[in-house]
């Protein structure tokens, strides 16, 4: 077989050259060429024209049988969550994370659990078998279930998977594979990008399902083309806090259920264990409540979660005092003591003010705004809110008290975790029933009174 042309695309005018070289000749961009397949040409196109030959039937919507999609379970109830509900026949999913994160140890888990009902494959092109045969001893999983390929030319795997038909095939690392009808290296542009079509096409004819691995840079984005992420189904981000025996996986795209999921598991001598009630893990567990410190309610995905939102405001010696964040917008908090001082008479001029979310979580919701508030009074004025309080809303500019979606459920997760006073918008209290004393506040001067009346 005549081995297929190669082309250098410019990534920035889409032109095409015969050999590769530092500075496209059309648009003038420098180091954007690469490497990428030569399409045959059509037989219509080599005869000179279109014949109108080879188009397709267009279908109504509505003649179109749209039932529930089929769904089978990794084994662990946290990733089924962010799946959606499950992993889907003919999906193709992209986890990537940090290194020794444990992204292996969570597919090599998931394909134990899987292996029981479906043929599953491991292909490792980072490890050899002897080292996978390891991990899955000291995870306590049976090797005889468990079928693995060490192996990164693409067309081999390929033929390997043709000939044994698995239901359930992970790809560690999609960077390692590399296709014959390319000359780069293993993890080019171009040697990612041919290698993700081919697998993701494999997985569509075939119905098997497909996780790919991928690397990720110091800014803890996924190595390779952004082209990757928009080819596949589902892109999942494994995360966690230096140190911190916690990992928090995070579903930035998926097409068979809602995006922003977060599920969090456990690191142990096991294996990865799942956390089914996280706002346990990120509360104190202190006896004494401290200064600075408001439990919120915040929303990740579809779960309503406790965190502890902790701030410190502490007198600077610097003419310009500093405001630094950690888990919060910084430019949120900037507007927030802008607020404060205009409406709150709360002033912090002259105070250096620093706010973290605890547990390595990332609010980038505006419920934020009045737990981050209470805790900044908090601290200023060193008086501990009470340990039972709860609260969440947005701040408006002109000071008032806005309300936020999903508030009922709030509330309930409240409840359900000892909680028996909430502070909320006024606007989120109408209908709500839950089991605890609700205060509604239309503007943040008065939930900062609020507090303090809960407190006395």
């Amino acid at each position: 077989m005549a081995k297929a042309k190669t082309l250098y695309v410019c990534g920035e005018c889409g032109a095409s050259q015969p050999k590769w070289s530092g500075q496209c000749p059309d648009c003038g961009a420098w180091n954007s060429l690469s490497e990428s397949v030569a399409e045959a040409a059509a037989a219509g196109s080599r005869r000179g024209g279109w014949t109108g030959q080879g188009s397709a039937e267009v279908v109504r919507l509505d003649s179109v049988r749209a039932g529930d999609t089929p769904r089978f379970s990794s084994g662990l109830s946290e990733l089924d969550r962010v799946l959606g509900g499950g992993l889907v026949p003919g999906s193709v999913v992209l986890i990537g994370g940090d290194p020794g994160i444990g992204k292996s140890t969570l597919l090599l888990q998931s394909q134990a659990a899987v292996a029981a009902e479906r043929k599953a494959l491991y292909v490792t092109g980072e490890e050899s078998a002897a080292q996978v045969a390891m991990r899955a001893r000291r995870l306590g999983l049976d090797p005889e279930m468990l079928e693995c390929l060490t192996e990164t030319s693409l067309e081999t795997v390929l033929a390997t998977a043709a000939a044994n038909r698995p239901g359930f095939m992970v790809i560690d690392s999609i960077q390692t594979l590399w296709s014959e009808s390319l000359q780069s290296a293993p993890g080019a542009v171009a040697q990612v990008r041919e290698c993700a079509s081919r697998l993701v096409q494999y997985a569509k004819r075939t119905g098997c399902t497909v996780v790919l691995v991928g690397h990720v840079t110091k800014e803890g984005a996924l190595a390779g083309p952004r082209v990757l992420e928009h080819m596949v189904d589902g892109v999942l981000y494994f995360e966690s806090d230096s140190g911190s025996r916690f990992r928090l996986i995070r579903s930035v795209k998926n097409r068979f259920g809602a995006a922003n999921e977060l599920g969090v598991f456990a690191m142990t001598d096991g294996g990865l264990k799942a956390v089914s009630n996280p706002s346990a893990i990120f509360l104190s567990t202190d006896e004494a409540p401290a200064a600075g410190s408001c439990v919120l309610v915040t929303r990740e995905g579809t779960r309503p979660m406790l965190v502890e939102v902790q701030a410190l405001v502490a007198p600077s010696s610097l003419s310009q005092p500093r405001r630094i964040a950690v888990g919060v917008d910084p430019g949120r908090l900037a507007m927030l003591l802008a607020v404060m001082n205009r409406h709150c008479g709360i002033q912090v001029n002259d105070q250096d003010v620093f706010v973290n979310v605890t547990g390595g979580i990332r609010v980038s919701e505006t419920a934020s705004d009045l737990a981050v508030a209470l805790a900044i009074q908090s601290s200023l004025r060193e008086v501990p809110l009470p340990r039972h309080l709860a609260a969440f809303g947005e701040v408006g500019l002109a000071g008032e008290l806005r309300p936020v979606y999903n508030g009922e459920e709030r509330l309930r997760e409240a409840a359900g975790q000892g909680f028996t006073t909430a502070l909320v918008p006024h606007a989120n209290v109408k209908g709500v029933k839950a089991r605890l004393t609700i205060r509604g506040c239309r503007r943040l001067s008065d939930a900062l009174d609020a507090a303090r009346e809960v407190d006395s």
